[in-house]
């Protein structure tokens, strides 16, 4: 003989209903989004010849192509700094983009500076390659870096990006793959 559980209401420990039936079948839910609630992508719209690696603080904005859109509040920037939404521990994510026409072997860098005092940046993450062109044309090369940051204090944690080599161009423009991604992972 098989039995049949009939339940209008799934109470948690302290008697709160997580799961509640309309009587037809269909249940609702007030159980916590423990996903990810915040995604954000900005690139550099303008190319820039760089003399040795530079912070990037203007041309920036929001990524509006490609069928992007951001997930949550959003990150906010100010001459190359940019404010988080909300705590929480955040993976991001730098690609820059470089362009040579030289035949000179170049060292290139690119950095995650981060703050938890609103005042003095650290390199949290850098990557360098080297960018060669061993015939006339012109040569592309990508670089990466990743940290994941613990943001306790949307006042104090911030996060500003440095990218060149001298005689390089880093690039920026839609086309390009000069980015920065954020997403919050979860919760500090």
């Amino acid at each position: 003989m098989s039995s049949i559980l009939k339940v209008d209401q799934l109470k948690d420990s302290g008697g709160n209903a997580i799961i509640t039936s309309n009587g037809s079948g269909t249940f609702t839910s007030s159980l916590p989004n423990t996903g990810i609630t915040e995604i954000d992508a900005w690139y550099l719209t303008t190319s820039y010849t760089a003399s040795t690696v530079n912070d990037i603080t203007t041309n920036l904005a929001r990524i509006n192509y490609g069928g992007f859109n951001k997930l949550g509040t959003g990150m906010t920037e100010s001459s190359g700094i940019f404010t988080f939404p909300s705590t929480g521990i955040w993976k991001i994510e730098f690609i820059a983009q470089y362009q040579s026409s030289s035949d000179d072997d170049r060292s290139i860098w690119n950095y995650i500076n981060t703050t938890t005092d609103n005042s003095s940046f650290y390199v949290a993450s850098g990557h360098g390659t080297n960018l060669y062109r061993p015939n006339s044309g012109v040569h592309y090369v990508n670089s990466t870096s990743i940290f994941i940051f613990d943001v306790t204090d949307t006042s104090t944690h911030k996060v500003k990006f440095s990218a060149g080599a001298s005689g390089i161009s880093v690039r920026g423009d839609t086309s390009s793959a000069t980015q920065m991604q954020f997403i919050r992972l979860g919760d500090t």
